[in-house]
């Protein structure tokens, strides 16, 4: 029987903790959506399931001590079902696994976004509340699934953790910089504000770093049982300057055309409107939580990670972006 199971083991930040765990010498299993031959050409134990696939997700947790849940939906934009079923209900179909098969430790891929309401989030930590009102469905989901994971820590022999890392990128990325790259090539990129908010970010080996991390310390006794960790580099970067130079690593100029954060809110709650009214395919160019997110400072003190399970990032700003260019210039 694997180790560990790790849910979305086929996706980006999934792979990176397999490729970590298998380095480390464990015995994995991948929940995944569709076959992953690359995984399973590495030893790592390929099960086929949906998490809204309530028997299939809890009979894969079978046999497994640990489970990092990773697997889950992000988007700005569609229906509360969507999001709900395979966020949050998913979540609680693997917590259920766990609960019947005795899984001792879960690790939950959570997002800083559930903390957040729409405005500046300058250096705030673990304290900060869940807000009342939710721009999109994603950190509402998110949110919901993240407080009953961390519920369940101590209870059947389960010890829990969730991970918060911030805007994870890196190479083998499919979804953030190929849509960036894509709406630029397609001048659909508005710089919002002044250009001057901080943002975190998290290279992606770092991101999956922390995950055994935190899973090495967890128990239901530890100080990491029963807390959310908010994971990144540790040092804010300008975010349109950091959009920039991703956009000249693929020889494309940077972003002039400019709206303001009011501006931005405006014309994304008008679009959203527009989409729900006229039931419009496809999602809005702009929305109110992407405003917000690109115009305003949001990054994060990562003590807690630090203090608990030794985190530390490994690699700078200027190192992932090297290996970054180097991917974009084989493609």
């Amino acid at each position: 029987m694997p180790d560990v199971m790790v849910t979305g083991a086929a996706g980006f930040l999934g792979r990176y903790i397999v490729e970590q765990l298998l380095a480390k010498g464990a015995s994995v299993r991948g929940l995944c959506r569709r076959p992953a031959p690359e995984l399973a050409a590495q030893g790592v134990e390929i099960v086929i399931a949906d998490l809204r696939d309530r028997e299939a997700v809890i009979a894969a947790c079978e046999g497994v001590e640990t489970i990092h849940h990773v697997a889950g939906v992000a988007g700005i934009w569609g229906p509360w079902r969507h999001y709900f079923d395979i966020n949050t209900q998913g979540t609680r179909h693997v917590l259920e696994g766990c609960r019947r098969h005795g899984v001792s430790r879960l690790v939950y891929t959570s997002s800083p976004s559930v903390t957040f309401s729409g405005g500046d989030q300058c250096g705030i930590d673990e304290r900060e509340e869940y807000p009342r009102e939710w721009l999109c469905h994603y950190p509402h989901t998110k949110a919901l699934a993240e407080q009953e994971v961390l519920a369940a820590n101590g209870h059947d022999g389960l010890a829990t953790c969730a991970l918060r890392p911030h805007l994870i990128w890196g190479p083998r990325d499919r979804h953030l910089i190929p849509r960036l790259l894509d709406r630029a090539r397609k001048g659909r990129l508005r710089r919002v504000g002044d250009g001057n908010n901080l943002i975190d970010t998290t290279y992606v080996e770092d991101a999956a770093r922390a995950h055994l991390l935190a899973a090495d310390k967890l128990s239901a006794d530890s100080p990491v049982g029963g807390r959310a960790y908010f994971i990144s580099q540790g040092a804010p970067v300008k975010c349109w300057e950091w959009i920039d130079e991703l956009l000249a690593l693929a020889g494309l100029p940077p972003v002039k055309k400019l709206i303001s954060v009011g501006a931005a809110w405006k014309l994304g709650h008008a679009m959203e409107l527009a989409w729900k009214m006229l039931r419009l395919s496809g999602e809005p160019p702009m929305t109110r939580f992407l405003a917000a997110q690109l115009g305003h400072h949001h990054y994060f003190d990562i003590s807690r990670a630090r203090h608990d399970f030794g985190y530390e990032p490994r690699f700078t700003q200027a190192e992932g972006m090297q290996k970054l260019a180097a991917e974009l210039r084989e493609a």
